[in-house]
């Protein structure tokens, strides 16, 4: 992990004495990050050359200072020498104050326990600011952290100063070709560990981001959807078991509301309310991102939501719908699938992307109404979700060709 290491004397010149001497500085820089050291002498600016950065001319003095400045420069290459040999951070402030005396040698500090009490912190926090779920996404990117710095490394932990371009780019290719992670996937692990570094970054361990040239992208994935047809498919059809057919009629609730698995399954009674227009709304917040979602209730939902208004789970703990674990429920939307023909691989997360196209873009609702229904914060996040499709197009288009043979 090489970096790149410069030395400049220079004059002060903005602190001119009486005698209209300057000061001599040292700068000191270090992979871009720059101290500058006093040389505690002052000199004729007249008599300076900047190019070979020293006095020139005879004289005692003259030859005086200009081995005082070659000394103090063997000083620096001495300390910046021992910090490489002794593995100590090395950045430009460590090395001033090492060479100064104003400290002893600059303690380590490690990665883990950094990336451990972020962890712990999250985890105090669930409930309030954060979801379980983002908790065990940051415990997920800690042990990838652990098993690649095993990996390249040979370490069980690593100071934070060593962490380079060159450590980010072996993490990512780590990521892709050890653990076989997609390239969203790595991108967005190598996003969790970004923040620990920018933890780093505002708490002044670290003076450089080792992130500025990593760039990566994330490509837009093909979202699978159910058509029309097949939403009638699966309403109308006879499954083997009460439990099957209660999972069917939630994951069904959920096309025809937009509401991920986490918003259904902690839905209270008390969220449906009267709207602006007299008819049954959902008034509730996304547990993701903490913003509100009105869903205005369509027929369907509502039928849906009456078949479970005496059942047990609902009726103790005052919630909408029985809903199972997630695992649970899309273990058994397989198996609906299955028994429905559908050969599409079903997760209930697909409810979403349902009621984004076929339910209400493709149905004339405007991108904006389901941006605001789906709790989104901007449009583009929603046009991950909704996808015109073809049969609207062509439908826009049939009542542009009206409007054209009209005029």
């Amino acid at each position: 992990m090489n970096k790149f290491f410069g030395l400049l004397f220079y004059l002060r010149r903005s602190k001119i004495n009486t005698e209209g001497l300057v000061p001599v500085y040292l700068r000191i820089t270090i992979d871009g990050a720059r101290v500058e050291v006093s040389s505690k002498r002052y000199v004729n600016p007249a008599q300076w050359n900047t190019n070979r950065q020293k006095l020139t001319g005879a004289g005692e003095e003259v030859r005086t200072i200009n081995a005082y400045l070659k000394t103090l420069e063997h000083e620096v290459f001495e300390v910046h020498r021992t910090m490489i040999e002794k593995k100590l951070p090395l950045t430009a402030t460590n090395l001033k104050n090492i060479l100064l005396g104003n400290t002893a040698t600059p303690p380590n500090r490690m990665l883990l326990p950094i990336f451990e009490e972020h962890n712990r912190q999250i985890q105090a926090l669930i409930g309030k600011e954060y979801s379980k779920s983002t908790h065990e996404r940051y415990e997920t990117s800690l042990k990838h952290t652990k098993d690649f710095l095993l990996w390249k490394y040979k370490v069980a932990d690593i100071d934070i100063h060593s962490i380079d371009h060159e450590f980010i780019m072996s993490y990512d290719f780590y990521l892709r070709s050890e653990r076989k992670c997609n390239n969203n996937s790595t991108v967005k692990y190598l996003k969790n560990f970004k923040k620990i570094i920018l933890i780093c970054i505002a708490n002044g361990w670290l003076d450089k981001d080792p992130f500025v040239k990593y760039k990566p992208k994330v490509k837009e994935v093909k979202r699978d959807f159910l058509s029309t047809e097949e939403l009638d498919t699966m309403a109308s059809k006879r499954l083997v078991s009460d439990r099957l057919a209660q999972v069917r009629d939630i994951f069904l609730f959920s096309c025809y509301t937009g509401l991920a698995y986490a918003d259904v399954k902690k839905l209270k009674r008390s969220e449906i309310v009267n709207g602006i227009d007299g008819q049954k709304w959902i008034y509730t917040s996304r547990q993701k991102t903490n913003t509100d979602s009105r869903v205005p209730l369509l027929p369907k939902a509502l039928e849906l939501m009456a078949k479970y208004q005496d059942h047990p789970q609902c009726s103790d703990d005052g919630l909408l719908l029985p809903v199972l674990s997630n695992q649970k429920m899309n273990s058994y939307l397989k198996e609906i699938a299955d028994s429905c023909g559908i050969s599409k691989e079903l997760t209930y997360h697909i409810a979403r992307h349902t009621f984004a196209t076929t339910v209400t873009l493709a149905n004339g609702v405007s991108i904006e109404s389901v941006s605001k229904m789906l709790g989104h914060k901007n449009i583009r996040t929603t046009q991950h979700y909704a996808k015109v499709l073809d049969r609207k197009v062509g439908e826009d288009m049939a009542l542009l060709k009206q409007k054209l043979i009209v005029v």
